[in-house]
């Protein structure tokens, strides 16, 4: 059984959807928003595995509601604005419905949730999303285990290169980004998270203390983390040295 939600400004769209969802046994509907600020609050609770959700509403777009969600679950846009389809796919929503559409037509749609892998969808998603937000994000998308959740960018204690991706360590667990420590380090507040060696990335409130060895640096974090500083990287230390 899959967990769906509908979140649509208009009763009649909701309507509609409730109506086709009636033809799946294997489908059942969670809740439904009118707008996007609440369609956070019920994914957010609900963490349904589908959602159908429309584009142009009050308090934030679809797209907007995206940005927000703990964990992405798969997209089918439904809404009655074809000029955000190629955004829509681009983010590598499942499907677009434009309205109006046919039973058959959400049929199709349906169908292709069931075919499409979570893993493969939500990840090109989530990296979409992630590039397109704000110039120094307040949270950011991970992976743990087969699911991909936000977490708040100043948890992160510390960023270390893992082979092509990174790992984000806060003090409560270790996370997967599919980013390199490059990216990150562009996409992050240079003057909260400063590169020290070419594998890692430290996050300046979470430091502890700051120890001479030979002629670098051992950085200790709040979590007792001791991470070295190269000689590479000596000068962005040295910066925040008065």
């Amino acid at each position: 059984m899959k967990k769906v939600v509908i979140v649509d400004d208009e009763a009649s769209g909701r309507k509609l959807i409730k109506e086709y969802l009636e033809d799946f046994n294997n489908l059942i509907l969670l809740g439904e928003a009118n707008n996007g600020v609440d369609a956070v609050k019920i994914i957010n609770e609900f963490k349904p595995d589908f959602v159908f959700l429309d584009i142009q509403m009050p308090g934030m777009t679809g797209f907007d509601v995206l940005t927000h969600l703990e964990e992405l679950p798969q997209i089918i846009f439904s809404t009655a604005y074809d000029q955000y389809a190629l955004k829509a796919f681009e983010v590598h929503a499942v499907d677009y419905l434009l309205k109006p559409y046919t039973k058959e037509r959400f049929k199709i749609a349906v169908e292709r949730l069931f075919k499409s892998n979570i893993e493969n969808t939500a990840r090109p998603l989530a990296e979409s999303l992630f590039i397109e937000s704000s110039k120094y994000p307040e949270r950011i998308l991970v992976q743990k285990h087969n699911k991909l959740i936000t977490i708040p960018i100043d948890e992160v204690i510390r960023i270390e290169a893992y082979g092509d991706y990174s790992k984000l360590i806060t003090k409560a667990d270790v996370f997967l980004s599919n980013y390199g420590i490059s990216t990150l380090e562009e996409k992050l507040n240079s003057a909260i998270f400063i590169r020290v060696h070419r594998s890692s990335i430290i996050n300046l409130n979470k430091v502890k203390e700051l120890n001479k060895y030979s002629k670098s640096y051992d950085v200790t974090m709040q979590n007792d983390d001791v991470v070295r500083v190269s000689r590479g990287y000596m000068d962005n230390i040295k910066k925040l040295m008065y």
